[in-house]
């Protein structure tokens, strides 16, 4: 039985279940559908990415401090991160991913790394 690609729409012969002509047009099938598809999402991303790699190259040891204005010196953006958590205490963590930030007095941050972040 012939069917068509849903990728380039050329038929094909095959398994009964296969929509594919080739490895080809699968992986680019999926990689569309994969994609990020709008700029806002894209900007999003690429913004909580760089916060990431900021806290991760501030704090490569899982506890320390910094100031508010290395952050927005190395483009920080406090405006965008992935989750809060509150502790008992009334304390607000932000995190990207794993790696967070708890404001402290006088434009202080303590940065923490959250080990059991995926569980």
């Amino acid at each position: 039985m012939k069917r068509a690609c849903i990728e380039c729409g050329e038929p094909f012969i095959g398994r009964s279940d296969k929509k594919f002509c080739s490895d080809q047009c699968r992986t680019s099938y999926y990689n569309r559908e994969n994609a990020d598809t709008t700029n806002y999402m894209r900007n999003v991303n690429r913004i909580l990415r760089r916060n990431r790699k900021i806290l991760s190259e501030l704090n490569p040891n899982g506890k320390s401090m910094t100031n508010k204005a290395r952050l927005q010196d190395l483009g920080f953006n406090f405006n965008f991160y992935t989750n809060v958590y509150k502790t008992k205490s009334g304390k607000i963590y932000y995190f990207c991913y794993e790696h967070g930030y708890l404001p402290v007095e006088d434009n202080q941050f303590a940065l923490v790394i959250r080990e059991d972040y995926v569980g």
